[in-house]
């Protein structure tokens, strides 16, 4: 059998080549990543966020669970990948502009970012009398009509809950939740 091997290659000492092989192989060890502050709170905020969804029941049960992320978000990237709850009940996720006319037969939930105060009010008002459940990502949102809204710190995720939102929402939503918003997620 015959290989051919570069004139580069046969100037190698052995062991240099065999260092370089070596390297080559571990490459990818030596060098991966673990996950940086910013992946840990997406990954903490996917946990929660399917928590929540698991405690709710709407007047018909979706087969697949339909979760828009609406505006400019900062912990979506682990959960845009879409998901299974632990039911098994698929989840998929999409994102959708403010004002899509068709919200509230697309969303079972919506998981709202950064939004106009004008944006807000028309997407509020577009969810009045549906079983829409949503979740803001600021915390400063609650008052405002989300039914969840996420506390996002270094240490942990946790949540408010609207309890007057969600009376109206026409979402049911298990009382057990609570215990949910008192977990704390693991350290970095």
């Amino acid at each position: 059998m015959n290989v051919a091997v570069s004139p580069k290659v046969r100037s190698m000492s052995w062991r240099r080549l065999l260092l370089v092989t070596v390297l080559c192989l571990l490459a990818p060890r030596l060098f991966a990543q673990t996950p940086s502050l910013a992946e840990h709170r997406a990954q903490a905020v996917t946990q929660v966020v399917l928590g929540i969804l698991s405690y709710a029941r709407w007047p018909v049960e979706p087969q697949t669970l339909r979760l828009c992320i609406v505006g400019p978000t900062q912990y979506t990237d682990d959960l845009i990948k879409g998901t299974t709850q632990a039911t098994g009940r698929p989840v998929s996720v999409r994102r959708l502009l403010a004002d899509h006319p068709d919200i509230v037969s697309a969303c079972d939930a919506v998981y709202i970012g950064k939004l106009s105060m004008d944006e807000r009010n028309r997407l509020f008002t577009s969810l009045i009398g549906h079983p829409v459940l949503s979740i803001s990502e600021g915390g400063d949102q609650c008052t405002v009509g989300s039914l969840f809204c996420l506390r996002v710190s270094d240490e942990q995720v946790s949540f408010e809950v609207n309890l007057d939102s969600v009376a109206r929402s026409g979402v049911r939503i298990h009382p057990s939740v609570l215990q949910l918003s008192r977990r704390r997620a693991p350290a970095p």
